[in-house]
């Protein structure tokens, strides 16, 4: 017996995406998990999110089915995604009613839709507070049960243009487009989970042969391609040098170099870095600063700053002039200031305990404590983050750094 509940079709990317004007890393998929999909199947609706499973830019025949005839939309334009952009705008051209436009709080509107309602909510960090899904949830639920109710245009183009008539299509092969829809995104999710749960057990190679899978459904695809590089150049396979340059392959797609995401940024200064340490070619090391440092400059974010920092102090230690190197110890210094600044303001914020990245900001207040010769500071930051429960790799990526922070520590006290 066929699945007859009506549909919402969900217009969104997937995976963690970089809002452009404002640097902030969003997880979209804990938007759908945590907001959309409860709140839809509160309703008892079809819920499918195929966006960027049915094509890779270009938008084809069974989209414009699905945008068409789909009981309701929910399109989130959060970091102004250009598919989800244009498919809101099909829909609006498609349907009178049903359809539900939503953003993240603090991102702008890529274009005028002042006139018309958007649905609000916010990240805490990468990640959803428990509290704030639950709230959004609860608003989006009584939105989806208005939109299904309304028989007056929420569309613009049906606003303006009341005469227009809307256009129809039979039943005919739409039944099979839900179910294969359905199949695809739940093989390539199944792709992502698998990989990430991996990556999180410290199993490396495991997770780099999901991402790849997923890779193979999704060509192309930002979120893919970093997990697949970080994931290919920590498994150390077949050797540790072997992998680093195959992650590079895999993160230099994403043409790191004219690329503002602090992602693509991060992995592609993290594998730099350890092909300095691996190599000790200066060429490497110069690079990762670069590449930390555009990160940093980009997003004042953590992970970032902290490794560039690292990367200072590594090249104060191999400059032949005192002066550069001097600049370059300084200049780590510096950093760690102000990274402790804006942690410390974070650590202090109303919504902290609703982060998940609480353990990074511990360990990364921790090594910066432990650099600018606070160990007090340092020891209560360490306490913290190892509370937090992080996974092996985590605890040896912290230990890597803290070993570092402590062989600095002299040099940082010569102002």
């Amino acid at each position: 017996m066929g699945d007859n509940r009506p549909v919402c079709f969900v217009v969104m990317g997937f995976g963690k995406k970089t809002d452009f004007e404002s640097g902030r890393t969003l997880d979209l998929d804990a938007t759908y998990e945590a907001i959309i999909e409860p709140a839809a199947a509160g309703h008892g609706l079809r819920c499918i999110r195929a966006d960027e499973i049915m094509h890779s830019g270009i938008i084809d025949t069974a989209m414009y089915e699905m945008l068409l005839r789909a009981d309701l939309v929910i399109a989130d334009i959060s970091t102004g995604n250009v598919n989800a952009v244009y498919e809101l705008g099909v829909r609006h051209a498609l349907r009178p009613n049903s359809t539900i436009i939503m953003k993240e709080r603090d991102g702008r509107l890529y274009f005028d839709l002042n006139h018309v309602a958007t649905f609000q909510y916010q990240h805490l960090g990468p990640d959803i507070g428990a509290r704030e899904a639950e709230r959004a949830k609860r608003e989006l639920r009584e939105l989806i049960n208005a939109a299904l109710a309304a028989t007056t245009p929420d569309s613009p183009v049906y606003t303006y243009l009341p005469k227009l008539k809307q256009p129809r299509m039979t039943d005919e092969e739409y039944a099979t487009l839900l179910s294969e829809t359905e199949e695809a995104q739940a093989r390539l999710m199944t792709y992502l989970r698998a990989g990430e749960k991996a990556c999180r057990e410290s199993r490396h190679a495991d997770a780099a042969r999901e991402f790849e899978a997923a890779l193979e459904l999704k060509p192309g695809e930002p979120y893919v391609l970093q997990q697949l590089a970080l994931n290919t150049y920590k498994s150390k396979t077949p050797s540790e040098l072997e992998a680093l340059l195959r992650g590079l392959r895999f993160v230099e797609s994403l043409n790191p170099d004219d690329s503002n995401d602090p992602e693509t940024l991060g992995i592609t200064g993290a594998i730099r870095k350890r092909l300095w340490l691996a190599t000790k070619d200066p060429v490497q090391l110069d690079l990762a600063v670069r590449y930390y440092g555009r990160g940093f400059e980009i997003r004042r974010d953590y992970y970032n700053g902290e490794n560039l920092a690292i990367c200072c102090d590594l090249r104060a230690g191999i400059q032949t002039e005192s002066a550069e190197a001097q600049y370059d110890r300084m200049s780590a210094k510096k950093i760690r200031v102000s990274l402790i600044e804006i942690l410390t303001a974070l650590l202090e914020s109303p919504s902290f305990s609703e982060r998940s990245d609480q353990r990074w900001i511990f360990a990364t207040l921790a090594n910066c404590s432990f650099a600018l010769a606070r160990p007090a500071d340092g020891e209560i930051y360490e306490r913290s983050f190892l509370e937090e429960g992080p996974a092996q790799w985590e605890i040896d990526t912290y230990s890597a750094g803290k070993e570092h922070a402590l062989a600095v520590t002299p040099l940082c006290q010569y102002e």
